[in-house]
């Protein structure tokens, strides 16, 4: 199943997440201009190495990608959710709780396994977060669904979706655990980085979602 949009319109113009989808976008770009081992030395000194760890590729890390397919489901993601999420806090407000929630899952990997020295890449931590703060303000919100063999579309309801793919994660992640580890086939993906991700939204929005714009006629009233 694929997700296509919510059935939620925002009310204003997302312009924090049409930025952090351009800018992985563009450095995805510039990375396609290196040459292969460019590209690896690239993921190396931008990524986080939890071996080598730098609180300054935390940040970094977050517009990296390691293919298209990565980026394409990252950034369809972000779409989907974001600019609801972005209506709701402001602009200012979002990009903090963007950056905290990316942050906090990419801290969760490094603390699970600081030896590694594979660098992990991605903006999955921060927009699982940014899933985790939709359940908690629009949990009667619906997804329209592709389901691509037969092609077909239909609506899930938002919290059965977000809590699906939720479980998911924690499980890939408990396979990922070193009692599980010679077993597990996760094909390097930061599971932990994603449920970590994903709580941290749902507490952060506790404190920084904007209690006025819950009201529908918030825009008339709030500049």
């Amino acid at each position: 199943m694929i997700p296509i949009r919510d059935v939620i319109p925002s009310r204003t113009t997302p312009g924090v997440t049409i930025i952090l989808i351009a800018l992985n976008v563009l450095v995805y770009l510039f990375q396609l201009l290196l040459p292969e081992r460019g590209q690896d030395a690239f993921i190396i000194a931008f990524g986080v190495v939890p071996a080598y760890f730098s609180i300054v590729s935390v940040f970094t890390s977050m517009f990296v990608h390691g293919g298209l397919a990565h980026l394409a489901g990252n950034m369809l993601f972000l779409w989907i959710f974001g600019d609801n999420v972005e209506d709701r806090f402001g602009h200012g407000r979002f990009l903090s709780f963007y950056l905290m929630c990316g942050a906090a899952a990419a801290l969760a990997q490094t603390a699970l396994d600081p030896d590694s020295i594979v660098p992990m890449v991605g903006a999955s931590g921060a927009i699982a977060g940014v899933m985790g703060a939709y359940l908690v303000l629009y949990p009667h919100s619906r997804v329209l669904m592709l389901f691509p063999f037969p092609v077909f579309l239909f609506e899930l309801p938002a919290v059965v979706f977000l809590v699906m793919w939720f479980v998911v994660q924690f499980l890939n992640g408990v396979n990922q655990l070193p009692i599980f580890e010679q077993d597990a086939i996760t094909g390097g993906v930061a599971f932990w980085a994603h449920v970590v991700g994903f709580v941290a939204g749902l507490v952060l929005v506790v404190f920084l979602k904007r209690p006025e714009r819950t009201r529908v006629e918030w825009w008339d009233t709030v500049s």
